[in-house]
């Protein structure tokens, strides 16, 4: 298990982060939002012992972390931490020697991962010949060619086409199933609605929400529909002038909408059928994440404006 116990982290007369806690525990994903500026790499970087909290404690394994602990962590940092012109697989067999492999596990396990990433050929060229998205697969490799137990990913998808993004959330879930802890950073919700079983929400370095996905969702209510046709969508105009729903995507023959003050989604529903030729998809489900979000940073932003009035 990991453990943030009351972290509190300043730069200055700046609190980056203040008393943050929340648990990770093995086998699970646990998603660290927020936007840029949030507090979660201070967070991070506090986790990996790079940093050191002002307050309170991180354990990983019931004893604080630090120097022991990063050989038993992964950690892929949002900026690029290559060396430019070491070859591909030196440089992986190079890192994989500070976390304690010996030289021959070092050089199986870069070939390894090496040929399931599609960089093989590439191996004895040097890293600056690498295109970006490849050079955040070589990352992604330093960070996890070790087996750590805790492993730390800040943006990992950056750079990566979709079926490169999808190779890596497919070994990701892999090391999930094998009981590592995971602490997934990102300001892409939708990134971390479709990966994660817990979420972090955090903004101007407090945590404002912390608990499992589903939990979360559940506790602001199924006021979100989902409504997919053929057809226009001139039907939503009367809805939304007269406030009985808010708009939360409006694209071709789709639209998502919140439900505002008690309006029933057969309401929209009927609408809808009045006017299209077909509904092919009518959902009503938790808010998406995004919007969880929203509604949280602003019942905070307006409790402090309150509290400094």
């Amino acid at each position: 298990m990991l453990i943030v116990d009351q972290v509190t982290k300043r730069y200055g007369t700046t609190v980056a982060v203040h008393r943050a806690s929340f648990t990770a525990a093995p086998g699970r994903i646990l998603g660290l939002l927020g936007p840029n500026g949030a507090g979660k790499t201070t967070t991070i970087r506090m986790i990996a012992a790079i940093l050191l909290p002002d307050e309170g404690r991180i354990l990983l394994e019931g004893r604080p972390v630090g120097p022991w602990s990063q050989a038993l962590m992964g950690y892929l940092p949002e900026e690029r931490g290559l060396y430019r012109k070491l070859k591909v697989e030196e440089q992986l067999v190079y890192f994989g020697r500070l976390k304690g492999l010996s030289l021959s596990e070092a050089q199986r396990q870069a070939r390894h991962w090496l040929e399931r990433l599609g960089l093989a050929r590439w191996r004895h060229h040097k890293t600056e010949a690498l295109s970006k998205g490849m050079q955040q697969k070589l990352q992604f490799i330093a960070a996890i060619q070790h087996q750590p137990r805790l492993l730390i990913l800040d943006e990992p998808f950056s750079g990566l086409d979709p079926l490169n993004a999808e190779l890596l959330r497919d070994i990701v879930l892999e090391l999930k199933e094998a009981g590592r802890i995971i602490l997934f950073a990102s300001h892409r919700m939708e990134q971390v609605e479709q990966l994660c079983d817990d979420i972090c929400l955090i903004a101007r370095g407090r945590i404002l929400i912390a608990g499992s996905l589903r939990e979360v969702k559940q506790r602001f209510g199924r006021n979100t529909v989902v409504l997919e046709f053929d057809g226009d969508d001139d039907f939503l105009d009367p809805l939304l002038q007269e406030g009985a729903v808010r708009l939360l995507n409006r694209t071709n023959h789709r639209v998502e909408l919140i439900l505002n003050n008690g309006t029933p989604p057969r309401r929209v529903l009927e609408a809808a059928l009045r006017h299209v030729r077909e509904v092919y998809r009518f959902e009503v489900t938790e808010p998406p994440l995004t919007e969880i979000f929203k509604q949280v940073v602003r019942t905070q932003s307006a409790s402090t404006e309150t509290s400094h009035g």
